[in-house]
């Protein structure tokens, strides 16, 4: 199975649509959205295109191939636009690995789950990439919208035991097997 998993869209119709783009052109089974999808949050500026409810138009034509994860920034009222459910955290199980999705507000390569993975993929903090901690893959799929240090506007893609950080132009930044 293959899953794009993308992070912190913030409310940007454009970005929306470019990961509904990208999802297309990867030809991906799943979208896994790992948080923060409608507000922008104090600490952001808006982002280009803010409109949460033209997010919610694009995401919710998506909504059978969709998971979405709970950032920091969704609140209960988001639920309301949306015809897809927001979860804690997900686990997803592929070629004999457990890859563990969350945010990045909780856990992170600085603060891990306890149960072991052989992956740990979040958001968050707008900065994508792939590194190994103590045996473990780390990966942050950084952010569609509002990218931060330097990097470009990512996503992840997960196929089988492979993950791939892209830029949105599908260019590859790293790759890495579980």
């Amino acid at each position: 199975m293959k899953i794009l998993i993308a992070s912190d869209i913030h409310g940007s119709a454009y970005y929306a649509e470019k990961v509904r783009e990208r999802f297309v052109a990867e030809k991906a089974d799943k979208l896994l959205l790992l948080g923060d999808i409608y507000n922008h949050g104090p600490r952001n500026p808006f982002p280009k295109d803010y409109a949460p409810q033209q997010v919610a138009e694009i995401l919710n034509g998506l909504k059978d191939k969709l998971i979405v994860v709970k950032g920091n920034c969704d609140s209960e009222v988001d639920t309301l636009i949306s015809e897809f459910d927001f979860i804690e955290n997900c686990c997803i199980l592929t070629e004999n690995k457990t890859v563990f999705c969350t945010h990045g507000h909780v856990y992170n390569k600085d603060n891990m789950p306890a149960t072991r993975y052989n992956a740990v993929i979040y958001g968050h903090f707008h900065t994508g990439f792939i590194e190994r901690v103590n045996g473990v893959i780390v990966a942050n799929a950084g952010s569609v919208s509002l990218p931060k240090n330097g990097t470009p506007h990512s996503y992840i893609l997960l196929d089988g035991d492979k993950l791939t950080l892209k830029t949105l132009d599908g260019e590859i930044i790293k790759e890495e097997t579980i």
